[in-house]
């Protein structure tokens, strides 16, 4: 009997290998609610029949996933995949439960999560940009974000280096962040809950589907609100996508609805609301439309208690590297008038914040362009008028008069400008902390009105605090 017993279970085990290509994971999915999450996974092009199953505690029936939904990913380079995603409803906010993937009957494969928080509940999430480069550092903070225990993760752009490809993800993102086991390698987090991301310049730069057919990879594996502007090809917010019409069309395919609508978007996660924006040099951030879409969107969530944007590239800055690339200062005068608190920012490799400020941009600033062609549009020097709190420490006086600007884009690849930590002077005057000799990612923490955020390095020692009241 049990060798019958050991037999089945390593059947079973067997099945669930080769018929994963990714093992589950969780997404907020395209309408964020507290009580809703997806769970997506990626399979062979096989006939199966795939259900998943849901329950809270272990006295709780199964419950059957709403719907199931496929989406056949097959690029010139790469085995044929779909995707699959469960939609789940009915979740009791901020509770965990437990899903099961079945294969023709069969539970394959099973996990805890977490359903998202409500209004009235605390919350702790980790934000870290600059990922996927598959090094040491990398590994060890995905170690330190499993530790953290945070209900999500929100990633400010560069998921995967370095060119944004299905290929890049099997060995610098899934085995890290969806890995069997928590230790130096990597944790099981993804299966537990989502990653919320921005793209950046290493995720959508890359539009050339000739030369890198399984590039934009972003679209085809995140599941995020469509709520944001569409835009025509060549226009203000998405540049042309290249290539044949045969490789065009396998990643339309693939990408579905995803492209280009979920590079703009926001949602509300607890008491605070997200703005998530491209920040990427083929925008136009002088456009009037986008500027509006972004004005419009923390003018109708004035009830959230707090408000977040994310994008990749930093407008406040104080290193070397990068340091011209100033365009998303265009849009601080909208950040203040729409009571914005933090900016998170990647695409700088170190971590730096700002004291609380204003800033009033002088036009539209010198458009920068460069390459080999001297054609490429490199971002936009953006000069202008700051004002700076400098009262507030973070601790005795917490209230801030302004907007902060974090850059937490040290979560694995080659560190920037560590020559600079120990030289303020080289820093910019709106600049109130500049860590840049090691690898980090932000752990922060909202309870009501009260925030804390705690960078937090490779060992989870803590390198800088810093508290936020209402």
């Amino acid at each position: 009997m049990k060798k019958i017993l050991l037999f089945c279970l390593v059947s079973v085990n067997i099945i669930a290998q080769e018929a994963f290509v990714t093992k589950p994971y969780v997404q907020i999915g395209q309408q964020v609610t507290p009580n809703a999450l997806q769970i997506l996974w990626h399979a062979k092009p096989e006939k199966h029949v795939w259900q998943l199953e849901h329950r809270v505690g272990d006295k709780q029936p199964w419950k059957k996933a709403d719907t199931l939904s496929y989406r056949l990913v097959a690029v010139k380079g790469i085995d044929a995949h779909q995707v699959v995603t469960a939609q789940l409803s009915g979740l009791p906010a901020g509770e965990k439960f437990t899903y099961r993937v079945l294969l023709d009957g069969k539970s394959v494969f099973s996990s805890l999560a977490q359903a998202p928080k409500s209004a009235k509940q605390s919350q702790r999430f980790v934000v870290v940009g600059d990922i996927g480069a598959e090094t040491v550092d990398q590994k060890k903070l995905a170690f330190q974000m499993y530790q953290a225990k945070p209900d999500f993760v929100a990633v400010p752009g560069d998921i995967v280096y370095e060119y944004g490809l299905i290929s890049e993800y099997k060995t610098k993102f899934w085995p890290i962040y969806n890995a069997e086991i928590a230790d130096s390698l990597g944790a099981p987090i993804m299966r537990s809950i989502p990653f919320i991301t921005a793209v950046g310049n290493h995720d959508a730069d890359s539009r050339d589907m000739d030369k890198t057919p399984d590039a934009l990879a972003y679209y085809h594996y995140f599941s995020q609100p469509l709520n944001g502007l569409l835009g025509k090809e060549g226009g203000a917010l998405l540049p042309i996508l290249k290539g044949s019409e045969e490789n065009k069309q396998a990643f339309l395919a693939g990408a579905g609805n995803h492209y280009p609508q979920m590079t703009n978007y926001s949602f509300n996660y607890g008491n605070a609301h997200w703005t998530v924006i491209d920040a990427n040099t083929y925008m136009d951030w002088t456009d009037g439309a986008l500027l509006d879409w972004v004005a419009k969107d923390l003018e109708n969530s004035k009830d959230a208690s707090w408000h977040f944007v994310m994008f990749h590239h930093p407008g406040f800055n104080s290193s070397r590297e990068h340091f011209e690339q100033q365009h998303m200062r265009l849009l601080a005068p909208i950040f203040e008038k729409g009571a914005v608190d933090v900016v998170f920012n990647g695409h700088v490799h170190n971590y730096q914040r700002t004291f609380p400020m204003s800033f009033v941009p002088d036009r539209k600033g010198t458009l920068l362009v460069g390459g080999k062609e001297n054609k490429s549009i490199r971002g936009r020097v953006v000069n202008g008028k700051w004002v700076l709190d400098k009262k507030f420490d973070g601790f005795k006086n917490s209230k801030a008069k302004g907007v902060l600007y974090v850059v937490t884009g040290a979560g694995g690849q080659e560190l920037y400008n560590p020559e600079q930590e120990n030289d303020p002077d080289s820093w910019q005057k709106f600049t109130s902390k500049f860590i840049s000799t090691v690898h980090t990612l932000s752990v922060v923490e909202i309870h009501g009105n009260s925030l804390v955020l705690r960078q937090l390095d490779t060992e989870g020692n803590e390198v800088d605090r810093f508290n936020l009241t209402k």
